[in-house]
């Protein structure tokens, strides 16, 4: 069967030609897996992660979560390309890492082939970590790091470097987005890639101050009943963590992580860091929570800069 061309540019194409193990060249041409996996990607991690059955086949459901997890890897290999060295001693920190599914993958297709660089995996609950320490062992993943700590935490722990290339959290449950946003503006991190889930802070806000919004204008119609606060809170919150991070010096993207019918959280936000504070973002950010009634969160979540973050 002939090989499918890797998605990416060419940088990221002869990247992963390189990274093509010598088992593949033995390998049957009709080998139907060769048109499913991407060059040099673990057979054993896969079994592991529960993408393939025990005995290396996908089913429907696994080609499908295989598709979703390389359509995020390819945001993340273009941001690690994008960095000095084609990505060469890059470091990255995944919050909210679970199963550590994405920090494993992107080692294996990314980081397995470099001479350096590092993967930092942060969960807090501390039987998923022993287990995914386990694995980095078994499969020789020895520039991968797994901490038992929550988002907050993890700023200021001394078992991660003061800089940070690339941060990443995927469902990063309500407020650990902001969490993850605030421990990427303090280790100076180049890109941001986050995939925000249960916005459910600004909802509660909305929801506290809602007699008086709806007297004060009537855009509140557009959060009275609660289906629709918890809605507009979701979106909102984005809407800021958007204006934040430009307001911060980052150029932002927000596109989709995978088709709705998959998900419905499903908003991904990629930030690229350009040391240039954005002063028009912030003003509209000050305006927006004074709009909302959410002025409390300025102190808090988005305290807007002076200069830079």
């Amino acid at each position: 069967m002939k090989q499918r061309k890797s998605v990416g540019d060419d940088a990221a194409a002869a990247a992963s030609r390189q990274r093509l193990p010598s088992h593949r060249s033995r390998s049957s041409p009709s080998n139907p897996l060769e048109s499913e996996l991407r060059p040099g990607q673990s057979v054993e991690l896969l079994k592991e992660l529960h993408i393939l059955t025990r005995e290396g086949k996908l089913n429907q459901d696994s080609r499908r979560k295989l598709k979703q997890v390389y359509h995020l890897y390819q945001f993340i290999e273009k941001l690690l390309l994008e960095l000095p060295r084609a990505g060469e001693g890059a470091t990255l920190a995944d919050h909210g890492a679970g199963k550590s599914y994405l920090g494993f993958i992107v080692y294996d297709l990314f980081f397995k082939s470099l001479t350096s660089g590092h993967i930092y995996g942060i969960e807090s609950r501390p039987e998923l970590v022993q287990k995914s320490q386990e694995l980095a062992s078994q499969l020789g993943f020895d520039r991968m790091s797994f901490l038992n700590l929550s988002v907050a935490e993890s700023t200021d722990s001394e078992a991660i470097p003061d800089n940070i290339d690339v941060v990443t959290a995927l469902h990063a449950c309500d407020t650990a987005t902001d969490d993850a946003i605030a421990f990427g503006l303090k280790k100076n991190a180049r890109c941001m890639v986050l995939v925000p889930c249960c916005q459910a802070e600004v909802a509660r806000n909305l929801n506290g101050s809602k007699a008086l919004s709806l007297k004060r204008t009537p855009l509140a119609e557009l959060w009275r009943h609660p289906l629709h606060t918890r809605e507009m809170g979701s979106q909102i919150t984005n809407v800021l963590r958007c204006l934040y991070l430009e307001a911060c010096g980052y150029q932002v993207t927000v596109t989709e992580l995978v088709g709705w019918e998959h998900s419905m959280k499903n908003e991904l936000i990629i930030a690229r860091r350009t040391n240039k504070p954005n002063r028009a973002a912030a003003e509209r950010l000050a305006a927006l929570l004074e709009e909302f009634g959410l002025t409390a969160l300025q102190n808090t979540r988005f305290a807007i800069p002076t200069a830079s973050c």
